[in-house]
């Protein structure tokens, strides 16, 4: 299997070809759905491989198009999704999710290096799951966006519920404490608190119903298993922050059925070479999203005007000048 450094020298190798990095990742892709004999989608955000924050990185609604693009002429009944996303809405997930699983009767989860948020919550959508001893799913407590002095930022909706309530308790026990107070309470709108109560809501039911109706659906007691990962997933306070990345050990403690990518040499070696060459997609070609089939059918997005100073949207990836990647892309673990 070429490593990641590797495959950077196929790249170059490549470079005098029309698009050498779509050419060398459709190859890695056709030869995993070969090995598998399941359809095989590539969902792939350039989060964390350009360094620059940006929305367009983000699972958004509009990535139904791209699903629906690359699933035509599809024929089989299984799927394989590599899944490498910063996570985005619920909204979004659960229409992912609904259009899959009218599309698939199994749908096995690939994570070769990270499935965030929105992400973690799609992967309970699934059959099963494959990860890495490199690979991580995160916490699902919801996000929400606040004014503040310093302009809007996203909190955790359970700690603006755990602040006011401490805010009541304090002001209770002693008036003087409102001063204090009023103008962190200022920030709230009137329906700002009935708005974290329902995206907490929706988060732990979207995660209870798919894992109870998918990933759990052989195991005895699936409800009260499928509602305890739930209330895990969303607890804020048990993951301190929402970026917190969960290992295989720890999803797995939590009630996640996953399978070892490192069980399955030749599947480990295929997945990573397909995640070397997305990652270098993304570096070389400011690509911020690709959304793609074996069959080399692709959905793929640019980063916006503002953060790549050039015109974004959707579109091939353009091929520019070698870049040298960021440090740190998994690599197989090799056994004996």
């Amino acid at each position: 299997m070429p490593s990641w450094g590797e495959v950077l020298e196929e790249i170059k190798e490549k470079a005098s070809d029309a698009g050498p990095h779509d050419t060398l990742r459709r190859e890695y892709l056709s030869e995993l759905a070969d090995y598998t004999e399941r359809d095989v989608i590539l969902y792939s955000s350039g989060w964390t491989h350009l360094s620059k924050p940006s929305a367009d990185f983000s699972m958004t609604d509009g990535d139904i198009q791209g699903l629906m693009e690359v699933i035509y002429q599809l024929e089989r009944d299984d799927l394989d999704l590599i899944l490498h996303t910063p996570g985005g809405t619920p909204s979004a997930a659960e229409a992912m999710v609904d259009y899959l699983r009218k599309k698939y009767e199994d749908i096995r989860i690939i994570v070769p290096h990270a499935a965030m948020s929105a992400g973690t919550m799609m992967c309970c959508a699934a059959d099963e799951i494959v990860m890495g001893k490199h690979s991580s799913l995160g916490p699902i407590d919801p996000q929400i966006t606040v004014p503040t002095a310093t302009g809007r930022r996203s909190v955790p909706a359970q700690a603006v519920l755990t602040q006011f309530e401490q805010a009541k308790e304090e002001i209770k026990e002693n008036q003087q404490n409102l001063s204090h107070w009023t103008p962190i309470i200022r920030q709230y709108g009137p329906s700002l608190l009935t708005e974290c109560e329902q995206a907490l809501s929706l988060s732990e039911e979207l995660v209870l119903n798919w894992a109870e109706s998918y990933m759990l659906a052989n195991e005895s007691d699936a409800s009260r298993k499928a509602a305890e990962l739930a209330s895990r997933l969303s607890d804020w306070e048990e993951f301190k922050t929402h970026s917190r990345p969960l290992s295989k050990d720890t999803v797995e403690d939590i009630g996640f059925k996953v399978q070892s990518l490192e069980d399955d040499q030749q599947l480990q070696e295929l997945v990573l070479s397909i995640y070397h060459i997305t990652s270098h997609t993304h570096v070389h070609t400011e690509t911020a999203k690709i959304i793609e089939n074996h069959a080399g059918r692709a959905y793929m997005s640019s980063l916006s005007k503002d953060e790549r100073g050039g015109n974004g949207g959707s579109g091939s990836v353009s091929h520019g000048g070698l870049q040298q990647p960021p440090p740190g892309p998994p690599q197989p673990d090799d056994r004996d």
